[in-house]
């Protein structure tokens, strides 16, 4: 499987990933983490490189931190733009393959990765866990329910999103349930002190921000132009269900939100 597999793949993807990027949330997230000062940390599918940035400055003094992805382009970006320190490194790997290469971690940092390769999740984490050093933290983080919860969608538009959605499961390896396995994860391969949290990741009412308008209508429009035949039944077809869509995202009446699981583990000391 290549990097042509990724389903957001497009030539503004650094942009998007970077504009969707909120600090504040990453620090307050990577608090809840237990990040702490002279860590070795992995940012395991760390895209562009710009939460690795910020996890770095999180671990000072003293800390290091690899950045990996097995995207060359976003790679090649993060080290243009954020490998201006020598504890800073990134590398170009398939988390999906066995990681032999990198040593040992006191932390791994998963956000935003499972979501995208649904069918490999369980080999990822199992991949990660024998890069993490006997009593390490597994930080696993993602959305549930992505990309569904809007109110007050239109029927015929619901409908069509729910289709989408599921072509997107089944041939896309997209997973907007992966939020609700994050536990199981942890649990079926031994971790210990398996702690969870819930909060709102997305949370969209009255004027959109342009940040956030970007990032939607960004990923309605890959998905659509990549599942053009849901929509032989919609008025107007794929552009139709598309515009009416950034209609909808634009009217301050919108709701829409999304939940994010945070879940972390400790390896144990001694394999079972």
């Amino acid at each position: 499987m290549g990097t042509t597999d990724y389903l957001m793949e497009n030539p503004e993807e650094e942009i998007r990933l970077e504009i969707k990027t909120d600090p504040r949330a990453v620090r307050e997230e990577a608090c809840w983490c237990g990040l702490k000062p002279g860590m070795r940390v992995m940012d395991a599918g760390c895209g562009p490189g710009m939460i690795t940035s910020i996890l770095y400055d999180m671990i000072q003094p003293g800390g290091s931190i690899t950045g990996v992805d097995y995207s060359e382009e976003r790679i090649k970006y993060a080290k243009q733009h954020y490998a201006d320190d020598s504890g800073i490194d990134f590398r170009v790997h398939d988390l999906r393959s066995p990681i032999e290469d990198l040593g040992m971690f006191d932390l791994v940092w998963v956000r935003f990765v499972l979501e995208y390769n649904l069918r490999e999740s369980t080999d990822i984490v199992r991949n990660l866990t024998h890069c993490l050093k006997p009593g390490g933290c597994l930080c696993l983080l993602d959305l549930d329910h992505n990309c569904l919860n809007h109110y007050e969608l239109p029927v015929r538009m619901e409908e069509a999103l729910f289709k989408l959605m599921k072509r997107m499961e089944q041939e896309f390896n997209f997973d907007p349930y992966s939020g609700r396995k994050l536990y199981s994860y942890l649990y079926d391969m031994g971790y210990e002190h398996i702690t969870l949290d819930l909060v709102p990741h997305h949370l969209i009412y009255g004027k959109v921000k342009d940040s956030d308008a970007f990032n939607w209508l960004k990923k309605t429009q890959i998905a659509a132009i990549k599942a053009q035949d849901i929509f032989e039944n919609y008025p107007g077809g794929s552009k139709a269900f598309f515009a009416d869509f950034v209609h909808f995202f634009n009217d301050p009446r919108r709701f829409t939100y999304t939940s994010l699981l945070l879940c972390k583990g400790t390896k144990p000391l001694l394999s079972p």
